[in-house]
């Protein structure tokens, strides 16, 4: 769904060996959450917040404040904003390449947020096609650090549908250890063969090509017609949740249950979509 134009959050160049690509920065996603505002339910006015001293129990003005960061319990280091200042990192209008990787090396939990790069100006064009044909010649991913609104971000700038895209990532201490995950078993636990044959064609009765066009937030949907119905005046009648019971399954009999249900479904998906081919005409 298109709607209106995103202006550039960001311009600079990428620094690509003694080459400087003029870009501007663009967001890349457009997030469709359902924002709802506090009120007061008898008189429906607004919720305001004061930042109020637990100690005295009053208002403090805004300019009264300062950072603190907790060293041990109850005990904090107050910096002023001059001392951020001095440690803060240049603020470059430049993506440094640092170096070139596969894309597959990559683990996604890696990636943070999603953008588009946009040369800056008909001169840039050229450079910035070079660049994207280059990377798309190579298969390589370019890895580089970047600084906005005073944080340096690591990022990846990578080819996608005709144009350069930059992914900011996650530093490596950032991720957290799946070791540190309580559960998490420290070594692969061995699986009887006949149930990893049977899971396995169960992920090829429903592997398909990606669409992303196949998946929509039907909670949101859902959610925008409740609103809706209730600004129009409709009563809304909330139906009593279902009681859940844990069941014990037999893990075997649900995975062959599963793939044939996976296979009758697309048979169906496949049945359907020639039924709404148009018929040819005869010539």
């Amino acid at each position: 769904m298109r709607g209106m134009a995103p202006r550039a959050i960001w311009s600079g160049s990428i620094s690509f060996g003694l080459v400087n690509v003029p870009v501007k920065l663009f967001s890349a996603v457009r997030q469709q959450d359902v924002h709802f505002n506090q009120l007061e339910e008898s008189t429906g006015a607004h919720i305001k917040y004061k930042r109020v001293s637990e100690k005295t129990g009053k208002e403090v003005p805004y300019e009264r404040i300062v950072k603190g960061y907790e060293v041990a319990k109850g005990s904090y280091v107050t910096i002023t904003p001059d001392e951020l200042q001095s440690v803060a990192p240049d603020a470059t209008r430049t993506v440094d390449i640092e170096d070139f990787v596969d894309l597959a090396d990559i683990d996604p939990i890696f990636y943070e947020s999603t953008y588009y790069l946009a040369p800056d100006g008909d001169a840039a064009a050229k450079a910035y096609g070079l660049l994207l044909k280059a990377m798309e010649a190579t298969e390589k991913v370019a890895i580089g650090r970047f600084v906005m609104r005073t944080k340096e971000y690591l990022c990846a700038i990578r080819p996608y549908d005709g144009v350069l895209a930059l992914e900011t990532m996650l530093f490596e201490d950032e991720v957290v250890d799946r070791r540190d995950i309580s559960g998490v078993p420290e070594r692969r636990s061995k699986v009887p063969e006949r149930e990893l044959k049977i899971a396995t064609s169960l992920i090829e009765s429903l592997s398909t090509d990606w669409k992303p066009s196949r998946y929509k937030d039907t909670y949101r949907e859902q959610v925008l017609d409740l609103i809706d119905a209730k600004a129009k005046g409709k009563e809304i009648v909330v139906p009593d949740e279902p009681e859940t019971k844990a069941e014990v399954v037999d893990l075997l009999a649900a995975l062959e249950a599963s793939v044939e249900a996976a296979k009758k479904s697309k048979a169906s998906k496949a049945s359907s979509s020639k039924s709404r081919k148009p018929a040819r005409k005869a010539s």
